[in-house]
């Protein structure tokens, strides 16, 4: 059912990235093409990682994570932080989600990393729902802030 993403993946991962920026309500936020995504995942030097979720009759993918490492400068070691975890909703409810949380778990535990996190949108109940239901808990006490864009320049030119 999960299997580690190769470079013919790629017009499937882009293809479900669009997908997922759908579904947040913010596909004008996703513009990432198909080349960045290759070079990211398969590039030189990797930044990022991905797994596949498949349909165990066709064979077809029908979800995806895509993942970095991390590092916990309290606890010393690496961990992963799940960038996107998406299944199409055909194929939902189905256990693809947590095959594909399982399989993060377990390269932690094999690895030493010692935190796998990710966001979710606060109005995502379903989502939210299933990872408590795995054991996963809020970082309530955390706001996530970000630079992009104008911001991004301004402050990285020094203004």
């Amino acid at each position: 059912m999960i299997r580690t993403a190769t470079p013919a993946d790629i017009p499937v991962i882009h293809a479900l990235v669009r997908e997922l920026a759908e579904y947040e309500k913010a596909p004008e936020e996703a513009r990432a093409s198909e080349e960045q995504l290759r070079e990211a995942l398969f590039g030189e030097r990797p930044a990022a990682f991905a797994h596949m979720a498949v349909d165990d009759e066709s064979g077809e993918p029908v979800g995806f994570a895509l993942w970095f490492l991390n590092f916990s400068t309290w606890r010393g070691a690496h961990g992963i932080y799940l960038e996107d975890l998406y299944v199409r909703p055909s194929a939902r409810g189905g256990g693809h989600g947590r095959a594909l949380l399982t399989e993060l778990a377990r390269i932690c535990v094999e690895r030493g990393y010692e935190r796998l996190e990710w966001s979710v949108l606060d109005w995502n109940r379903p989502a939210i729902g299933f990872y408590e239901a795995l054991g996963a808990r809020p970082q309530d006490e955390w706001t996530v802030y970000r630079l992009t864009d104008g911001a991004l320049a301004a402050l990285g030119s020094g203004h």
